[in-house]
């Protein structure tokens, strides 16, 4: 079977590694996402084990759209019957680009209408739309007048890991800050600190890949049995022994002590309170510590980690001038007190960047949504 695994930009080689690291087969990025195989423990364990992608798609029809017409046509000859009953309720999102197609709303109606007609002509009844949580999530991509039906096997988007109650201004998704800890050469030993944690993102994924713990677990619920954390899970065929079986050896894989040390700090008394609050949602105060502090006394202790935060961008000109002193100020304290730890510094604003002061080891590009990013390695000798 084929599918694919959606992705921000910049992000889509770090899914194809996860993607082959649980055994995904033809595994190929495109921007946009990565298309690989295999058969149903392969679509389980992406929604498990997946840190960096945003959603796994299962294509089940491809064909021509240049009109509303063709569309429903096509969309109606569809075997819906074989994902779905009448008493099944489902929800369409579509994107369209490049198309004559223009009206992404309009399309999704039409194929709804295609698929209502379909059961109401072989059932004498109709399927229901349920848009808040319907058994079957549906996505239509239509490009270049060609419509792509895919079923959605993650409902909620994978970055709502379920931790994140509540979050500081302009927090990240959690996927980003996987990709950054990712990006990240940390061996899981010595320190890993992040400055400037806000609502705690950076340190808890960090966290939950030092201690091998799937994300997807934490939208499982405690036991085994496991309550419907994504959208495989209302299917028809959806087979629960495979996905019990799969969960059960997660949980077994957790490891339960990490070399190193988790650190955050934050100058905010109330993002403290907010990091500390997601680590205990997510499971992992005891293996990390949240502490008030300002970035710019950091003086960490050992001589050996990383320092890892996400930066403030200023969207005004007034903000953009009070960064400067910040910028500046975080570089002299990296060259003055934190010898022997590599800092990757994560930015939307490129020429506040350039006040940090160090020559970069190297730049990543990232996408914060629509904002182009880097997130800077610097050495520090």
């Amino acid at each position: 079977m084929r599918f694919f695994a959606t992705a921000a930009k910049g992000t889509e080689s770090l899914v194809a590694q996860e993607l082959t690291a649980i055994g995904a087969q033809k595994v190929r990025p495109t921007p946009g996402g990565v298309h690989f195989e295999g058969g149903w423990e392969t679509l389980y364990r992406a929604n498990l084990w997946l840190r960096t992608a945003n959603r796994v798609l299962m294509p089940i029809a491809e064909f021509p759209c240049p009109t509303p017409e063709a569309l429903y046509e096509n969309a109606r000859n569809v075997r819906w019957r074989d994902w779905m009953t009448v008493d099944t309720t489902f929800a369409i999102d579509c994107n369209c680009r490049d198309s004559q197609i223009s009206h992404s709303h309009y399309a999704a109606l039409k194929i709804k209408d295609a698929i209502v007609d379909q059961f109401r002509d072989n059932t004498g009844r109709r399927p229901n739309v349920d848009r808040r949580r319907p058994s079957l999530q549906i996505n239509a991509h239509i490009a270049k007048d060609r419509c792509v039906l895919s079923l959605d096997a993650s409902g909620d988007r994978l970055h709502l890991r379920g931790y994140r109650r509540q979050a500081t201004d302009a927090p990240l998704r959690e996927t980003l800050a996987a990709a950054i800890v990712e990006l990240v050469a940390w061996d899981n030993e010595g320190m890993f600190i992040d400055p400037m944690c806000g609502s705690g993102t950076i340190i808890i994924e960090a966290t939950l890949r030092a201690m091998n713990h799937a994300p997807g677990l934490l939208r499982c619920g405690a036991g085994s049995s496991g309550q419907v954390g994504f959208g495989f899970q209302r299917w028809r065929n959806f087979d629960r022994k495979l996905w019990v079986r799969l969960t059960d050896e997660a949980r077994a894989e957790v490891r339960e002590k990490i070399p190193g040390r988790i650190l955050g700090y934050d100058i905010s008394r109330p993002a403290i309170r907010v990091a500390s609050e997601n680590a205990k949602i997510a499971g992992l105060e005891k293996h990390l510590r949240f502490m008030r502090g300002d970035a710019l006394k950091l003086s960490p202790r050992g001589h050996r980690g990383v320092i890892v935060c996400n930066l403030p961008y200023g969207e005004r000109t007034g903000e953009v001038e009070e960064l400067k002193s910040l910028y500046s100020g975080l570089g002299d304290v990296l060259k003055q007190r934190c010898a022997g730890y590599t800092a990757y510094l994560f930015t939307g604003n490129l020429k506040l960047a350039k006040w940090i002061g160090l020559r970069t080891a190297k730049r990543f590009t990232l996408y914060n949504g629509p904002i182009e990013c880097r997130l800077l390695k610097y050495e520090l000798f």
